[in-house]
């Protein structure tokens, strides 16, 4: 077993913790019943277990061949997948702190009380949903190509998410928001 893929599984459990943990998760499970397995960064969270499970039963022989789970163990490919997934676990928890009181669920009927537009929001519009995305192909080229199949669930929710909350947002600030969208990227800062 790898190192860069002990610290990929690390990542996401950090990133699970810090999404359980903080103040928003508090708010929403005062506010209604807080529903965790809802929660996508939660679901990640356990995918990942499943992949490192998968790892260890690798390792002690349990599964046959072991092809088949096309595990990574180059250490240059682990080593760029571990820092894809850094940049994208930190770009993901930057965001939603950066939301802080405004945080509130995708597409709920909850206004927001401002536009954020600081921190990572400063380059891109969705670094939650860009993060997670990077987190995932970092951890598909770093760890395992079965990280490519909540990529392929998950990617086009986020888009698809990401577009009714522009709608949402432009509709609930039709001059800051149309202007932000000119000046930042929809999901990963400089690129997409």
């Amino acid at each position: 077993m790898t190192m860069y893929g002990w610290l990929i599984f690390a990542l996401w459990l950090i990133l699970v913790a810090y999404w359980v943990l903080t103040p928003g998760a508090a708010r929403r499970s005062v506010c209604s019943r807080w529903i965790w397995w809802r929660e996508i960064a939660v679901r990640l969270g356990f995918f990942a277990l499943i992949v490192q499970a998968v790892r260890v039963a690798m390792v002690n022989h349990r599964l046959p061949d072991a092809r088949l789970y096309a595990l990574n163990t180059n250490t240059l490919a682990g080593i760029m997948g571990l820092l894809v997934s850094v940049y994208g676990v930190g770009l993901a928890i930057l965001g939603r702190a950066c939301l802080n009181r405004n945080w509130r669920m995708p597409m709920s009927n909850k206004k927001r009380a401002a536009l954020v537009t600081t921190g990572p929001y400063a380059r891109v519009r969705h670094p939650i949903y860009g993060g997670m995305l990077l987190a995932m192909v970092g951890s598909a080229f770093g760890q395992s190509v079965l990280w490519l199949l909540p990529l392929i669930v998950y990617g086009p929710h986020f888009i698809l998410s990401a577009r009714r909350e522009e709608k949402q947002l432009s509709a609930e600030f039709p001059e800051d928001y149309p202007a932000y969208m000119k000046r930042t990227k929809m999901l990963l800062p400089f690129v997409l």
